[in-house]
């Protein structure tokens, strides 16, 4: 009986034989592509077909992100390890914490000095012809990202809003089949490698404390989806002691 590859497998987390995922998998007809173009299909589904948001929890199932439908780094990530794995590619977490200054924007002002210092982030490692590829672009979905490029057009380094990166106008984002990030630059800690989500997440929880985790999952988590949208829509709110936005210095001057 050959054994059994870990980073191939299902888990609690990455339940890809789930009817809503294996479904998707099916009818996207995603199997029949070369290994390139299967893990592009699942990385580009996951980066703009799931929109950046903020789910009840980081230890959530693939099929529920696929059911809400939004995500951030660590559930986003979630997903594309299931899809990966449906898809016969093997794939692993790696997992660290970056600086909460990452968050700040969609975070509303008067929580973020209640924030942890570090928040728990991941990306997904997925294994191709040419190695190890580290995938973390697929976080901010393209509507989200344009929408501060728009805002931040004189600027190439950005820390906030849900990005970290150095090269905002065009950060790597879009498989190529080398290495994406969008939130590289916020990196705190290196918590290593896991062959299962599932495996990280019991060692590796956001440190709220109860009340402040009950304030998240129903009412803070709520109040930032609603900030992503807004984002999205090119509303973006001013973090004090960055650059004004752009459409806040047009209104200013229309003002005038």
């Amino acid at each position: 009986m050959p054994a059994v590859d870990p980073l191939l497998t299902a888990t609690r987390l990455l339940d890809f034989e789930a009817a809503p995922i294996a479904d998707l998998v099916a009818g996207r007809g995603w199997q029949a592509f070369g290994e390139h173009d299967r893990i592009g299909a699942a990385y580009d589904f996951v980066r703009n077909e799931i929109a950046f948001g903020y789910n009840r929890a980081d230890d959530i199932p693939a099929s529920e992100v696929l059911s809400d439908g939004y995500g951030q780094c660590n559930t986003k990530g979630t997903l594309l390890m299931a899809l990966l794995r449906g898809l016969g590619i093997r794939c692993r977490l790696h997992g660290f914490t970056i600086h909460k200054a990452l968050q700040r924007g969609v975070v509303p002002e008067w929580v973020y000095p209640l924030a942890p210092a570090e928040i728990i982030h991941s990306w997904v490692e997925v294994e191709t012809e040419n190695g190890w590829i580290n995938l973390e672009g697929f976080i901010l979905d393209t509507p989200f990202l344009k929408s501060l490029q728009r805002a931040f057009i004189e600027m190439e380094s950005l820390c906030g809003y849900g990005a970290s990166t150095d090269c905002l106008s065009g950060p790597p984002v879009e498989w190529t089949g080398d290495d994406t990030y969008i939130q590289k630059t916020g990196i705190a800690r290196d918590l290593a490698t896991y062959a299962i989500p599932d495996e990280f997440y019991r060692g590796h929880r956001q440190d709220f404390g109860a009340l402040r985790d009950w304030l998240y999952r129903h009412v803070i988590r709520h109040w930032m989806n609603r900030r992503v949208r807004a984002i999205r829509r090119g509303k973006v709110p001013q973090i004090p002691g960055l650059a004004r936005p752009n459409h806040l210095h047009e209104e200013t001057h229309r003002a005038a």
